[in-house]
């Protein structure tokens, strides 16, 4: 969703409130970087369901911080990170072309849960 929406409407999702976030830090000459990756299933958080997004912003004299924008936390153990970059285009998920009829939808549901270990 294109951010003036996203700002105008206060909704969207998890990659957008990563973007404006990082709009935000590094107008502040602040070095951010877009996270992608999966929460843990049954955590109570928005975008558990799916792949999600959330953000890491470079502290001088910390290092590097995660937040998370859309359940509002500092990402822990439950958040599993896949790949980072400057933004979504860095990271998705799925790139090609896909040619056809009218009316594809596509359905995506992830479960993640950790493994016993012997």
């Amino acid at each position: 969703m294109p951010l003036i929406e996203v700002l105008r409407n206060r909704c969207g999702v998890c990659q957008d409130f990563a973007h404006v976030m990082i709009a935000a830090l590094r107008s502040l000459r602040l070095a951010a970087r877009y996270m992608s990756g999966y929460l843990r299933s049954g955590a109570n958080y928005q975008g558990a369901q799916a792949s999600h997004a959330w953000v890491s912003v470079f502290v001088p004299g910390t290092g590097w911080l995660n937040f998370d924008p859309t359940n509002n936390v500092m990402p822990s153990d439950g958040h599993i990170t896949l790949a980072y970059g400057r933004d979504y285009a860095d990271v998705t998920p799925v790139k090609g072309i896909t040619t056809g009829g009218d009316g594809q939808r596509v359905e995506v549901e992830v479960r993640v849960q950790p493994t016993e270990t012997s």
